[in-house]
């Protein structure tokens, strides 16, 4: 599995986009099927089948806002991409409309409350499978150390979280895992905190990591070639003075992405871990031991990745509060696809502001 992932990443951006995909839908299909056997709702009418429906067209609103987003000068050049980008939020809430009368058409009165509870159910799985992998799609097109940093970390905090409570574990940490202990708990996060450091080293070193995936309408291909942004340029920073009598250095030279790492990585080992005690909780209450068999001996996908969801969305949010600026790029795109006089109008007002604060002479105003 690892070498299979290594080669998904060498592939690019766009493989990683369907392996993510891919994942959202096998984690919605077992958990849409712990529903049905927990609630025995085979027989309910048209129930499985809208199930799907309701994920194709959640797929099809967040896949659309993403093509609408970042490929609008690919859309600008085929007129039937542009009618369904133009009435795209339309034609979402039409069809999810569409699926909404059909599970009212399908009520039966001797499964009324069961079939409310699927119907919930089947919302709840889509807020926690969909909505978080289309963010994980959104970290991704920031670049993909903003993919592989987060993960990697809730991986080597499970791994060495476990060892430590191995071979140093006495104290239980909380009831819903018995396993877990306060001493795995404490080594995971101070081996996670090393290891994003250390690992955002390397990688903030190439640019096919820390670019912006961006698609060129030329070659129709994903690009990440850029002039790395100040977050991944080495830089000179102060040793505080108590740390420079034990390390013997008053400067150390860094990517100011590393700084960034320690936040990732504290999010990963202290809250992430409450994505699987989530997990855990859910499984007890419903009596199962793991979502499903996909994997031998480790459950099903989702018992791999209950921590990664709650990662994408701290990743997501940390990005756009404190990392995300105004995007020159997507800005030009969006300005291309204005009509000339549109674009015009937007050129004067540009022109005359800039002007105004002189950085144009006055003498360029004809």
């Amino acid at each position: 599995m690892i070498s299979g992932f290594f080669l998904i990443i060498y592939l690019g951006s766009f493989m990683l986009m369907l392996l993510v995909l891919s994942i959202q839908v096998k984690c919605y299909h077992e958990i849409i099927t712990i529903g049905y056997r927990v609630y025995h709702s085979y027989d309910l009418p048209w129930f499985r089948s809208l199930s799907w429906y309701f994920l194709l067209c959640v797929n099809y609103f967040f896949y659309g806002e993403t093509v609408a987003d970042y490929f609008a000068t690919f859309v600008q050049r085929r007129e039937q991409l542009q009618f369904l980008i133009r009435y795209h939020r339309f034609i979402s809430f039409a069809l999810y409309l569409a699926g909404f009368c059909m599970f009212v058409l399908s009520l039966v009165k001797k499964h009324y409350r069961l079939q409310f509870y699927m119907f919930a159910w089947t919302h709840v799985t889509l807020l926690i499978t969909v909505t978080q992998s289309h963010l994980v799609i959104q970290n991704l097109f920031e670049g993909m150390i903003w993919f592989l940093v987060p993960i990697s970390s809730v991986i080597c905090n499970d791994i060495t979280a476990y060892i430590f409570g191995f071979f140093f574990g006495r104290t239980p940490l909380i009831k819903l895992s018995p396993k877990k202990t306060w001493e795995g708990f404490i080594g995971g996060f101070f081996s996670t905190v090393v290891f994003g450091f250390i690992f955002s080293y390397f990688l903030a070193q190439h640019q096919y990591f820390v670019c912006p995936v961006e698609y060129n309408s030329e070659t129709n291909r994903f690009v990440t070639e850029c002039e790395p942004s100040e977050l991944f340029q080495m830089k000179k920073y102060s040793v505080p003075p108590l740390l420079q009598a034990v390390l013997g250095w008053e400067t150390v030279n860094m990517y100011p992405f590393q700084m960034h790492s320690f936040a990732l990585s504290t999010f990963a080992s202290l809250i992430g871990p409450f994505g699987g005690f989530f997990a855990s909780g859910f499984k007890r209450a419903f009596k199962i031991k793991d979502f499903a068999d996909t994997i031998p001996g480790h459950g099903g996908i989702m018992d791999r990745f209950d921590c990664q969801y709650l990662m994408a969305t701290f990743v997501h949010v940390y990005i756009t509060s404190f990392i995300r600026g105004p995007n020159p790029s997507k800005l030009l795109k969006q300005l291309l696809i204005l009509q000339p006089e549109q674009q015009l109008s937007v050129y004067k007002t540009l022109k005359s502001h800039l002007v105004e604060k002189g950085i144009l002479q006055p003498s360029l105003r004809g």
